[in-house]
């Protein structure tokens, strides 16, 4: 199972409008999100380049990385963020309204079996060293091949591509708790991705996300999204009635999962005011 902590609010969109939200990966909790994977890639291409000495291809490697990473937000992921823990404290703190929300458990298995193209499913790696990436020997081969990046700038834009799609599925070692996986679209990979964008408005900000219709995906594989669905968790600090969850699942002609829901065993205490 992969287990989506949330709150209510978000488990309406998810069940309800069968709706699973992508927000900018940019914008998670891990501030150096896809940002400590492209600066770690560009910084040992630099050191191979040093190693060599030549001044020259220094130069324009750093000029060119330093150019390509101002374009993060066109490059930006978004993504639906999952744990392998189950009822897990920290889960419940960070993702769940600190105990308040809810948990989805998702079929693994099945999820795999509803991606593709700009889609994808990706397991988290927890690192901040990146000499040992082949990205790092891809660039450098091609940068030795010639004085002038002139004459390589499509392969080296190319590179920098399949760089900005692998950056989502790395972060900070500090989080290596949190057992991640996520739901990723790269947006900018345009012929493969039809969805358009939503924007959530709040009193104070716009977000930006890409919704993905759960039912039109379950349906390719002439499955319902109560199938998709393994378990539901109410938090451990929620102050949500079993019989009226009952009655909007019912109501929202998903009565089959009345029989998955439970409540946490997490003793987390409740938030203090």
């Amino acid at each position: 199972m992969l287990y989506h902590y949330t709150d209510f609010a978000a488990f309406d969109g998810i069940i309800r409008c069968a709706e699973l939200r992508l927000n900018n990966i940019l914008n998670m909790n891990d501030a150096s999100e896809m940002r400590l994977f492209m600066n770690g890639i560009c910084k040992a291409v630099i050191e191979h380049l040093c190693n060599d000495g030549d001044e020259r291809k220094i130069r324009q490697a750093e000029a060119f990385f330093h150019k390509e990473l101002e374009k993060e937000f066109h490059y930006s992921a978004y993504a639906a963020c999952f744990s392998k823990y189950r009822d897990d404290a920290s889960q419940w703190e960070r993702y769940g309204h600190f105990g308040q929300g809810v948990c989805i458990a998702f079929h693994e298995d099945l999820m795999q079996k509803m991606i593709g193209g700009a889609i994808s499913l990706q397991e988290v790696y927890y690192q901040a060293d990146m000499h040992e990436h082949r990205l790092v020997d891809d660039f450098y081969r091609l940068m030795q091949q010639t004085d002038d990046f002139t004459e390589i700038m499509p392969a080296l834009q190319g590179l920098m591509t399949e760089a900005w799609i692998q950056s989502a599925a790395f972060k900070h070692p500090s989080f290596s708790s949190e057992r991640e996986s996520r739901l990723v679209v790269s947006p900018f990979i345009s012929n493969e991705f039809a969805v358009e964008p939503k924007y959530h408005v709040t009193m104070d900000r716009i977000k930006k996300y890409y919704p993905l219709n759960l039912n039109r995906m379950c349906s390719k594989l002439n499955m319902h999204l109560s199938d998709l669905v393994g378990e539901i968790i109410i938090g451990p600090t929620s102050s949500q009635s079993l019989p009226i969850l009952q009655d909007y699942l019912a109501d929202c002609g998903l009565n089959v999962l009345n029989n998955k829901i439970c409540m946490s065993d997490c003793p987390l205490r409740k938030p203090t005011s």
